[in-house]
């Protein structure tokens, strides 16, 4: 009993005894209560920071670091990173464009008469070909509203009596249809392929566009005596000329017979001839026309 007594004793004492403090780390903390201000030294570095929030942060550390914490907040130090402001994109300022599109040809008139010879202004074009040409001639020589044409002419010529062996009525205007058809046919593809390919011409009219009316009308019909080239010059326009003329010849041919066959001759090269100045009149005009009546439909 006595050891018994002995030993809890013993164990008593080391239970109340305090343990044994851990040795105090080189880093010391300075209790605050000094001016209001509690500072911390760690590894070296003293921060100093208020405690009452009301005073900037001081910092004193390496240079360097400084400088790298001064140009970029690292995340959870209580600074937001702002993104760069946007740059505005800055456009190089080009001057306008003066406006090309006047004098812009369709390929019909009205959205019915065929115009695919007519060139817009300011439009260099290569030469073109036979069978372009060709192709250009048939156009304009089957296209549905050339049979339309050639009606109305006809109504023409027989209310006139141009050919008075033809007679009146139904037969009579049958005569003077397929006439006119075969003139204007053959007039289409000797002035628009066949003589240009022997002359190198340029069949195509090319629309000037601006300027004053008379101007622009004396234009369009000297159209009729000067054309292009195939090699971008000027010439004496042998295609419409010559090719107008031979086809008034060539109407001799199927013409009843006439004591001077050379005044209706004249008169059909004349007519050929005046047809179309009136449709180059009309070609250079229908983009001015179309603009202002029609707001540009066709």
């Amino acid at each position: 009993m006595l050891c018994l007594a002995v030993a809890l004793a013993v164990a008593s004492v080391h239970a109340q005894q305090p343990e044994t403090v851990p040795e105090k780390s080189k880093e010391a903390t300075v209790a605050s209560g000094q001016d209001g201000v509690s500072g911390t030294s760690v590894s070296g570095k003293i921060s100093v920071a208020p405690t009452n929030g009301s005073q900037a942060d001081v910092v004193q550390n390496d240079p360097v670091q400084n400088q790298d914490s001064s140009q970029t907040a690292k995340p959870g130090d209580g600074k937001a990173s702002l993104p760069d402001a946007p740059v505005p994109e800055v456009k190089p300022s080009t001057p306008s464009a003066p406006d090309q599109q006047y004098g812009k040809q369709e390929k019909r008139i009205l959205g019915i008469i065929p115009n695919y010879r007519a060139v817009s202004a300011n439009t260099h074009l290569p030469p073109q070909s036979f069978k372009s040409d060709l192709w250009l001639a048939t156009q304009d020589t089957f296209d549905y509203s050339d049979f339309i044409f050639v009606a109305a002419l006809s109504g023409v010529d027989m209310a006139g009596k141009s050919q008075p062996t033809f007679g009146q009525g139904a037969e009579g205007y049958g005569k003077y249809y397929w006439h006119v058809f075969a003139d204007t046919g053959i007039e289409n593809y000797l002035a628009e392929a066949i003589v240009p390919a022997a002359t190198k011409e340029d069949p195509r009219y090319y629309t000037m566009g601006k300027g004053g009316f008379f101007k622009r009308t004396g234009y369009a019909l000297d159209r009729l005596f000067i054309t292009r080239t195939n090699s971008g010059g000027s010439t004496f326009n042998l295609s419409e000329v010559v090719g107008a003329g031979a086809a008034a010849g060539i109407g001799n041919f199927y013409y009843p017979a006439e004591p001077n066959p050379w005044v209706k001759t004249y008169q059909r090269w004349a007519t050929q001839v005046a047809l179309d100045g009136v449709f180059n009149v009309v070609k250079e005009f229908w983009p001015d026309i179309d603009k202002a009546i029609f707001r540009g439909k066709y």
